[in-house]
């Protein structure tokens, strides 16, 4: 080697040597949990403590949102950091074999998260729930993943069989168990492309595919994306996590709150391997859901927020929403400011020190919370699914549903939705209609149409049950 390529290549290697190594990202997104599900929005019911570790080493926000009130849809905005609306993926798909046969899925036009990460040089991997298109084009390995484990569709057993061990709430026995026959078959678990057999509770599978996943990668940066399928229908729990919720009277929320416990003690097993390996400091935490609670399974899943899942009350839309961040979060913050799931994308790619060249919706969340940048991360959000729309712009929130239902609210005092100023303030109700009319100008048509029926708004009500379910 000659003297020139010498100091070139010893430059080179001093400079790899001083750069500060790009951080870990796990991504961790629940299944439909609402904040009454998390027992540091929620002490009552909830025993979470291991998420609940998040928040104490990190920040809780308080006003946190999916992009939708279904699992879809929500996570086609989380991927993308756009709104979902903007390329047509508006609502779920239904049942698989109608994904399979209709060709539904993620836009292959519209960049993953994964895929930016991937470029950047990240070892990048999905676990669990997918729920973004079940035919081979629209797999995670051809979205940005270098490895997959779990299922493509928007639900499957946690185990099979249903032994002694397992305990199976009211709902579930009644009006789930005829579908997963369906799921199942159409949907397998999958590492990568092959079917695999599992005969492990999903949760804990999916937890010790998790630390694997870490274990072969803690020598250079990774995006994880860990996507329980806890705590969606069918509620099936695991008679042990079952027993420690005794304290929970109805049956449907105690398994629920079970199911929820086992993938809390499962993300505990995953922040342990964090520490234990040295990369807690080196690493981004993020937890959030995909939509809130159904109230047809748990009528306490989205305390002290109306209503839940179908919705775009705040139990549908509001959700727990942490990020632990060593050295670049104060540990316990709480930031109140409202935020949405569009963010993430943006927050991750700037801490990695990548620069995409999507136009993103969500906003770089750090400045917020590092170096306390005044003013508010998003002045308006908005929402929309088929017929059914709403606009937060400050404490204001304007939600319409066909044939008839417009309500305007003031969550600066009212989180829980009781009060309508509609006939009150016509001026607001006005200056949130023309902002979100606006909007809607700029998205696209729906690719594919609601599996939802007509009749499902019509039982839409300020207290009643919301929706028929939809996966």
């Amino acid at each position: 080697m000659d003297r020139r390529s010498f100091l070139a290549a010893t430059g080179a290697g001093l400079a790899a040597a001083a750069a500060p190594r790009k951080p870990n990202v796990l991504l961790i997104v629940a299944d439909d949990l609402g904040i009454g599900g998390v027992s540091c929005y929620n002490q009552e019911q909830s025993r979470t403590p291991h998420i609940a570790c998040i928040a104490r080493e990190g920040v809780r926000f308080t006003q946190g949102y999916a992009t939708a009130a279904l699992c879809s849809p929500s996570r086609a905005g989380l991927i993308t950091g756009r709104y979902q609306q903007r390329f047509g993926h508006e609502f779920n798909m239904g049942s698989p074999v109608r994904d399979l046969d209709e060709g539904l899925g993620l836009p292959l036009s519209e960049v993953t998260l994964a895929d930016v990460m991937k470029e950047a040089g990240y070892a990048t991997g999905a676990i669990g729930k997918w729920h973004l298109g079940n035919l081979p084009k629209f797999h995670p390995n051809r979205r940005g993943y270098d490895e997959f484990f779990g299922f493509r569709a928007a639900m499957r057993s946690y185990i099979r069989p249903v032994t002694s061990d397992i305990v199976v709430g009211p709902f579930t026995k009644t009006d789930t168990l005829r579908d997963l026959n369906v799921f199942d078959t159409a949907a397998p678990i999958m590492r990568n492309e092959s079917v695999v057999s599992e005969p492990e509770y999903t949760t804990r599978a999916f937890t010790r595919e998790a630390l694997s996943f870490i274990e072969r990668h803690k020598h250079h940066p990774f995006f994880l994306h860990l996507s329980y399928n806890a705590t969606h229908v069918p509620l099936q729990a695991e008679r042990k996590y079952y027993d420690r919720f005794g304290h929970v009277p109805d049956e449907n929320s105690r398994v629920y709150s079970a199911m929820g416990g086992e993938m809390d003690e499962g993300i505990g097993a995953i922040l342990a391997k964090l520490k234990n390996d040295g990369l807690e400091n080196d690493t981004i935490v993020i937890f959030t859901s995909d939509n809130g609670c159904p109230v047809y399974t748990n009528p306490k899943g989205n305390d002290p927020l109306k209503q839940g899942k179908s919705t775009y009350f705040e139990g549908g839309i509001r959700v727990p929403f942490l990020i632990k961040y060593p050295g670049h979060i104060n540990p316990g913050s709480v930031y109140r400011n409202p935020v949405i799931s569009l963010d993430i994308f943006p927050t991750v790619t700037t801490a990695a020190g990548i620069h995409t060249r999507s136009k993103l919706d969500g906003v770089n969340l750090l400045p917020f919370l590092k170096s306390g940048k005044t003013g508010v991360p998003h002045e308006v959000l908005y929402w929309r699914a088929g017929s059914q729309h709403a606009i937060r712009y400050g404490n204001w929130k304007y939600y319409t549903a066909d044939p008839s239902m417009k309500r305007l609210y003031d969550l600066s005092e009212d989180e829980g939705e009781k009060k309508n100023f509609f006939s009150q303030r016509p001026d607001m109700v006005a200056k949130l209609d023309a902002r979100w009319k606006s909007w809607n100008t700029t998205l696209a048509q729906p690719v594919w149409k609601s599996a939802r029926t007509s009749s499902d708004l019509e039982n839409l009500s300020d207290d009643g049950e919301a929706f028929h379910v939809e996966y």
